[in-house]
């Protein structure tokens, strides 16, 4: 009888393994499909299994409602402590409050036992970024774009990409004339990726919308040009903070202190503590500002 009572001991327990067990990239490229609405059905139809709680949580974090879209993964992690991909949700969920003291040991701990888990390292690149640890930045995008492909979802893999591009550009920025022209090549590079993978999606409509703004004037900087992606950006994904910071610097520099203003506090409207919004609002200028202001008739 105790040989029958641990033989089906061992079977309820690897099938609460089974249950725990899924497919972390189609459950990313699944969640960019659904709406809020599907979602929460397709949760409630599984009794909520840890698949359809975790894609929930996913479209909460792309909704940017990362509250919500925390207690999930907080759910998800006490029904099962080993669940590197809910962890990682709480850490992605801490980078959004900026909490990047509790975030980062997170992710590293996250990296260093699952190293293939690619939405890991484009948590902890975008913090570096923030970090100005551009270097790092772009380590940890490089990965996932040389070596993780296979574990990579799409919506990740465009993320490496344009983070790669961001990092370079700000290494450009800060280089002499060689580190410009060689970082600079690298930016167009993959943005020129991205484009083909992608096109008019809101990643690649803010890596260009940055790009033409970013650019020295001396290879083409078209503030035109980035103004029609930066807004075409916005009416993709209206929720996004950046863009709305990137155009208002496009309205100070024409002259223009309404659309400024007004661009500004959209963007704080929607994360009062944004780095980019807050260092061009007090002209600390770690992220680029525009030279000085052009005549409204230029």
């Amino acid at each position: 009888m105790k040989k029958i009572g641990m033989f089906f001991i061992m079977l309820l327990f690897l099938a609460n393994g089974l249950v725990y067990a899924f497919d972390w990239k189609t459950a990313h490229d699944k969640a960019d499909t659904l709406s809020l609405e599907q979602a929460m059905s397709e949760s409630k139809v599984s009794g909520q299994s840890v698949e359809s709680l975790y894609i929930l949580g996913l479209v909460y974090l792309n909704r940017y409602q990362h509250i919500p879209a925390k207690d999930i993964f907080l759910k998800i992690v006490a029904r099962d402590l080993n669940s590197f991909e809910a962890k990682w949700g709480v850490a992605e969920c801490l980078r959004r409050e900026h909490n990047y003291d509790e975030s980062v040991p997170m992710l590293e701990a996250i990296i260093k036992s699952n190293p293939s888990f690619s939405p890991a390292y484009i948590t902890l690149a975008y913090i570096r970024y923030i970090q100005q640890k551009f270097n790092a930045s772009i380590v940890l995008t490089g990965k996932v774009i040389n070596h993780l492909q296979g574990n990579v979802d799409k919506a990740n893999f465009l993320r490496a990409h344009g983070l790669y591009a961001a990092a370079k550009g700000m290494i450009a920025h800060y280089g002499g004339p060689i580190s410009k022209a060689i970082n600079g090549a690298g930016v167009w590079k993959h943005l020129g990726i991205i484009q083909e993978l992608a096109p008019n999606s809101p990643v690649v409509n803010f890596a260009l919308g940055s790009y033409y703004m970013l650019i020295p004037v001396a290879f083409n900087q078209d503030l035109d040009k980035a103004k029609e992606y930066l807004e075409k950006t916005i009416a993709e994904d209206p929720l996004f903070p950046d863009p709305y910071v990137r155009l208002a610097q496009i309205y100070q520099k024409r002259g223009d202190d309404q659309g400024y203003e007004e661009n500004i506090a959209k963007a704080l409207a929607l994360d009062p503590k944004n780095e980019l919004a807050l260092d061009i609002k007090t002209g600390t200028c770690k992220f680029i500002c525009l030279s000085p202001k052009e005549k409204k008739d230029e």
